[in-house]
């Protein structure tokens, strides 16, 4: 009979749903940016790439690529049903989700590197413009 304690075992790994639903939860602690990248941008960017590869698919890498861009019309392009959701994409959503994406990333930048109040400011151009109409004499 050994007198030791008895082993304890380590608790079950949580299951894959467990993991997913904690990683769901934790997306509060992420910046705005990885938020916006993790909520916004991947749906968007998952729709798109499906899209692209559907035309791939049904039409040809080229052709589909052509649509996207706006060299060829998605009229033009067979089967149509699946060309004009793809132009429309290329041609509106694609540059407003960039566009959307960089004053983003620009505006979080100025407001990271922005120091100091706006009165502040204000108030030192009035003093640099009293001291410069007092030096040359006026």
């Amino acid at each position: 009979m050994s007198s030791g304690t008895p082993a304890v075992q380590p608790p079950p790994r949580p299951g894959p749903r467990r993991r997913l639903l904690r990683w769901w939860r934790s997306r509060d602690a992420l910046s705005r940016l990885h938020r916006w990248l993790l909520l916004r941008a991947l749906p968007v960017l998952l729709v798109f790439l499906g899209l692209y590869v559907l035309n791939g698919a049904l039409m040809g890498w080229t052709d589909a690529y052509n649509v996207l861009v706006g060299i060829d019309s998605p009229g033009d392009a067979r089967p149509t049903w699946a060309a004009w959701p793809l132009s429309i994409v290329g041609w509106a959503a694609i540059p407003a989700f960039v566009g959307g994406a960089v004053g983003y990333v620009v505006s979080a930048q100025i407001q990271a590197h922005r120091t100091r109040e706006l009165s502040e400011i204000l108030e030192e151009l009035r003093r640099s413009s009293t001291v410069a109409s007092n030096s040359d004499g006026r």
